[in-house]
């Protein structure tokens, strides 16, 4: 980055000149040897005298880089200096080109180096960049809530406001608590659930991102800060605001929120297990759970399920609990469950229609489990979307 040239950062190399003095400050008289210099940034070089040069801008916006003892340090060139005899530096223009004042002794000279390779490092870039927001929803769950699971190509941002919920991540279950967060990233499949007695209010936002390989704060729960949760406060904010410029704020704050979380990286959970336990443990429950999608219209069993995964049910089941919380038969009734309430919505079935598609034993059995899980009948269901 550009320093600013003051005496105590630039001492080493030269002196600051007096800008009010005569020919601000240049020494005058036949010895001494003075033109204007024009530099290219499409040709820059490094340079050396064996005696003191002068330097002052003339034109554009000119910045003095200095090497010393392989260390690069550089300023902004805005006010006449000397440099001492023997200091390797270079003239970088910040645009196309700059012209710079130069004087030095007649019989000296100005011995030109090595090339300046690049100039990038002198700059400001973003190291980390947040591109489009695709999604930003608030979520009020009731008890009993199940997402059946998705991955797409963008990351995803969970936050619990209220609450608690369960997310499944390629086979991991992880509990996330009030005022804790999770990133997924692209391509990760993940699914979320509430326990039957717990309602749940969190935020979700889908973005892009490019960052460095080693920057990765997926697969934890992140305990936010109150500065971090203050982020995500004035981001809702925003969403109410809704000027011109909301959109921009959003994507500041969201940004700001997960700089922040990345230079706090304090909040990593140890894992117990081997890291190829882990991976074998995820890819039978990440089998199951996609088995269980793409048969729930099917008669589903624990026992089905682990023959189509290829486990036993035991181990099927010891897993679900181990790694999400809740067991394979428990799973696959709130599945069928949710696949209910699309086929309701679409109002091509009556009920006992859709009993028989999912497979229950009788539509009495369907709409007790119903009425057990969202707390109202079929019947009332389908009335409250009518209502709307």
């Amino acid at each position: 980055m550009i320093g600013n040239l003051n005496k105590q950062a630039f001492g080493a190399f030269g002196s600051i000149l007096r800008d009010s003095l005569p020919n601000r400050g240049f020494p005058k008289g036949d010895e001494w040897y003075e033109t204007v210099r024009y530099f290219s940034s499409k040709e820059l070089f490094f340079y050396r005298c064996e005696e003191a040069v002068y330097l002052d801008f003339e034109y554009g916006m000119t910045v003095l880089v200095i090497r010393n003892e392989g260390h690069i340090c550089s300023f902004y060139l805005d006010k006449p200096i000397c440099i001492h005899a023997n200091i390797v530096f270079s003239i970088v223009p910040y645009q196309e080109e700059c012209s710079v004042r130069l004087s030095m002794p007649k019989l000296s000279q100005l011995q030109q180096l090595d090339r300046l390779e690049s100039i990038e490092d002198l700059k400001i870039h973003d190291r980390f960049l947040l591109g489009s927001i695709y999604t930003l929803f608030y979520h009020e769950e009731e008890s009993g809530f199940l997402f059946k699971g998705e991955k797409h190509s963008t990351y995803e941002l969970t936050y619990v406001d209220r609450g608690q919920l369960h997310c499944v991540v390629d086979g991991t279950g992880y509990v996330l608590k009030q005022g804790q967060m999770m990133l997924f990233a692209p391509d990760q499949w993940h699914m979320q659930y509430t326990d039957l007695d717990v309602t749940a209010r969190f935020l979700t936002i889908s973005f892009d991102l490019i960052c460095s390989p080693e920057v990765r704060f997926s697969d934890r729960v992140i305990d936010l800060s109150s500065t971090e949760a203050s982020f995500l406060k004035q981001l809702l904010l925003e969403i109410d605001i809704d000027d011109p410029l909301s959109y921009d704020f959003i994507r500041c704050y969201l940004k700001m929120l997960l700089l922040t979380v990345i230079r706090d990286a304090h909040g990593r959970k140890k894992r117990l297990k081997t890291p190829v336990a882990i991976r074998n443990e995820n890819t039978i429950v990440s089998r199951a759970l996609q088995y269980i999608a793409d048969h729930v219209y099917d008669r589903l069993s624990v026992e089905s399920v682990a023959k189509g995964t290829g486990v036993s049910a035991s181990h099927l089941t010891a897993l679900f609990h181990r790694q999400m919380n809740i067991s394979p038969g428990e799973y696959i009734r709130r599945v069928k469950l949710e696949e209910s309430k699309v086929l309701i919505r679409e109002g091509r079935m009556n009920f006992s229609q859709i009993a028989a598609a999912l497979n229950y034993s009788t539509i009495h059995h369907f709409s007790r489990q119903f009425k057990d899980n969202f707390g109202i009948s079929p019947t009332e269901y389908a009335k409250s979307i009518h209502a709307e």
